[in-house]
């Protein structure tokens, strides 16, 4: 049976900390709770499943603070578990700081505890942290403390953010395999090039003969290729900075963005992703009592298409005139058909809220699924392409050696 590592928490607010046999991690939280305590972590003993662990496997941190957005969903988490156990706020602070094992997690949530402690709002004290918090998350606070319904909230926000980075490791997972096969063609046609065909040019200089103008051009390549790398790499890395300083412009993003959404497959995909994003977000903030209006502007900066966000800042426009918010959405026809349908007829029966959070569901699918498609479509079409640039180098160095000894083709 295997042994589990556990963290968790008396009813008079003290840590405890030990192992645990068990057949699975539920067992162990379900013994702890029987026990009258409030399970925080466990972890089976020898396996990388500790919050730790998963915080230094996180994503890039925020804004150079060295907290990434899977930290702030674990400390998220963790808080309202202690909240809804019954303890204050202050003190389910000051154990969050004791379980820190990040440093700078540990420096964040003791300026937090102060500020608390103090007499701030734990919304307010979150808002002066330089940004770690979303203005989305600093709201979605500040409504549950409005409502007096901070744990629940919290578990919503937690629930929130883990959903979000559920659709960004699919998005990456899926795209793993077809950048290895790509990273995999340019590494193949670069030995091709660089390695392979200069063993070659000696016999057909000896021969003396004209070679065919298609293998001319791979000879061609492939003394660039060893002569001039360097300027490869550079005119790549040039091009990449280039493009990145463009994309700076405000006007040339908007523009960029309007073109992704046209590319086929590739801009339904972007379009379902941002829906999906852009639904969860307004139907969480809603069923959390922030405005429409207000929900909408906190929305907007969360989507990372600005040619939809503009989109949305025109429905926030049209919606403090009293045209409802579903028929400007149509209108801007930016937004996906089905997805606006099901929000209007929230709207239409007062559960906007609910119809929000099931077009994030229905969309959260829709972008699996649309992932698998296109990979199913993708991968053949690289090994074609790896095929066709391997066998087209191969054909150009066999028509040379015909015609140097006058075999026909």
């Amino acid at each position: 049976m295997p042994v589990f590592q556990y963290k968790a928490v008396t009813p008079a607010g003290e840590v405890l900390e030990g192992a645990m046999d068990a057949t699975s991690r539920a067992g162990v939280i379900e013994r702890l709770r029987d026990m009258g305590y409030t399970p925080i972590r466990a972890a089976e003993a020898g396996v990388a499943e500790s919050p730790a662990a998963v915080r230094r496997g996180a994503a890039a941190p925020l804004f150079g603070r060295g907290i990434s957005q899977d930290e702030v969903a674990v400390v998220t988490r963790e808080i309202a578990t202690l909240l809804a156990a019954g303890l204050p706020l202050d003190r389910s602070l000051e154990i969050m700081v004791g379980l820190a094992e990040n440093a700078k997690v540990g420096e964040i949530l003791r300026a937090v505890r102060n500020e608390v402690r103090g007499g701030a709002a734990l919304s307010k004290a979150l808002e002066g942290q330089g940004g770690v918090f979303s203005r989305f998350y600093v709201n979605m606070v500040r409504a549950g403390e409005a409502g007096g319904a901070l744990a629940d909230v919290l578990a919503r926000l937690a629930e929130h953010m883990e959903r979000a980075k559920e659709l960004r490791e699919s998005v990456k997972s899926a795209l793993i395999y077809p950048t290895i096969l790509l990273l995999v063609a340019l590494f193949s046609v670069v030995i091709l090039l660089a390695v392979v065909v200069p063993q070659f040019e000696p016999i057909f200089e000896q021969s003396g003969k004209a070679l065919p103008w298609v293998t001319e051009m791979v000879l061609g390549a492939g003394a660039f290729m060893r002569g001039y790398w360097w300027a490869i790499v550079l005119g790549g890395v040039a091009v990449t900075w280039l493009v990145a300083k463009r994309l700076e412009s405000p006007e040339a993003k908007l523009a960029w963005d309007r073109r992704v959404l046209g590319v086929p497959v590739v801009g339904d995909l972007a379009a379902k992703v941002e829906t999906a994003r852009l639904a969860r977000t307004l139907g969480t903030l809603l069923r959390n009592g922030v405005s429409l209006v207000n929900a909408l502007s906190i929305a907007r900066e969360t989507m990372g298409n600005t040619f939809m966000a503009a989109g949305l800042a025109e429905v926030g426009r049209e919606l403090k005139t009293g045209r409802g918010f579903a028929k400007p959405m149509m209108e801007t026809r930016r937004f996906p058909v089905f997805a606006v349908h099901m929000i209007q007829v929230g709207e239409e029966t007062g559960r906007l809220d609910r119809m929000l959070l099931d077009v994030a569901d229905v969309y959260d699918k829709e972008v699996a699924r649309a992932v698998k498609r296109s990979l199913a479509l993708l991968e053949p079409a690289m090994i074609l392409f790896l095929t066709f640039v391997v066998g087209a180098v191969i054909l150009s160095i066999l028509a040379a050696m015909l015609s140097i000894y006058d075999l026909p083709i």
